[in-house]
């Protein structure tokens, strides 16, 4: 049985150094989450089992040649993960497959020019995979732009706490099409798509997701004792450290959500799946 990471984080974004739409915690998010899997033994701390990728190595050609690295090979029984700690966006479907009209994505370091990660990008990485491999995908990031200016401008008015959202807007050649069409529902990064049905609850999907927040929500990343981290991510860890590899999923995504609540945050974490893989322990 294979046990593979690939762990993705992007605090500087390019121009390399200040300029950027930077971030603060997600290099440290990858560094609690690459202990996290290695110390409870979910995956191995070796460069033949864990790949990480942060800031400008984490460049979109690296993540794509990263997720084919993670599922190539891969066999009933291995344990995959993909996770991503850094800006999220939207642009607008050109393809027609979205029923809402977007593409969700995730920011390379270099996606002003070398573009964005959609959804249909992450679809077609992970479709190939046989039956049985268990496939985490843990995303700290914001699926859509629904209340982000609001947030922004109500966390800066309190100099006592600092808060990021991990929320990008999209280039204006793209951003334009969903500014003029305000309407367009929300949908999470890899929701169902056109003909699928949309719910938490998937038969024959063949991934777990777990999203830092749900659709119409921000991602946020504060000082977590002196230091910047996801609020996600912190609460991910600690609370599976504390538990071990014996939790449920569901049981694990509840207590996040109670830990995230109790720290002040709004964001509510969603883990999506199957009804046997959201039953199963953690990463089988």
């Amino acid at each position: 049985m294979a046990k593979k990471a690939l762990l993705v984080g992007v605090n500087d974004y390019a121009p390399v150094g200040a300029g950027g739409p930077d971030l603060r915690g997600c290099v440290n998010d990858v560094r609690d989450m690459a202990n996290t899997l290695s110390v409870l033994g979910i995956v191995p701390s070796s460069p033949t089992t864990m790949r990480i990728l942060t800031d400008s190595r984490a460049t979109r050609a690296n993540i794509m040649a990263g997720l084919k690295w993670l599922t190539t090979g891969a066999k009933a029984g291995d344990v995959l993960v993909f996770y991503y700690s850094g800006h999220g966006s939207q642009m607008i479907d050109v393809d027609g497959d979205e029923p809402d009209g977007k593409d969700e994505t995730i920011c390379p370091h270099d996606f002003a020019t070398a573009g964005m990660i959609k959804d249909d990008d992450l679809r077609k990485a992970f479709t190939t995979l046989p039956a049985g491999v268990n496939l985490d995908v843990i995303l700290d990031s914001c699926h859509s732009g629904t209340g982000t200016r609001e947030l922004a401008a109500l966390a800066s008015t309190d100099e006592k706490v600092s808060v990021n959202y991990r929320f990008v807007e999209p280039p204006i050649d793209w951003g334009f099409f969903l500014d003029a069409n305000p309407s367009l529902p929300v949908r999470g990064i890899l929701k169902p798509k056109k003909g699928e049905k949309d719910v938490s609850i998937a038969a024959g999907l063949n991934h777990v997701l777990w999203a830092g927040c749900r659709d119409n929500q921000t991602s946020a990343e504060t000082s977590i004792g002196g230091v910047y981290r996801g609020v996600f991510t912190y609460n991910f860890c600690k609370v599976l450290r504390g538990a071990g590899v014996t939790i449920t999923r569901k049981r694990l995504d509840s207590q996040i959500s109670t830990d995230i609540k109790a720290m002040g945050y709004a964001q509510v974490p969603q883990l999506e799946g199957t009804v046997a893989s959201v039953a199963e322990k953690v990463f089988t």
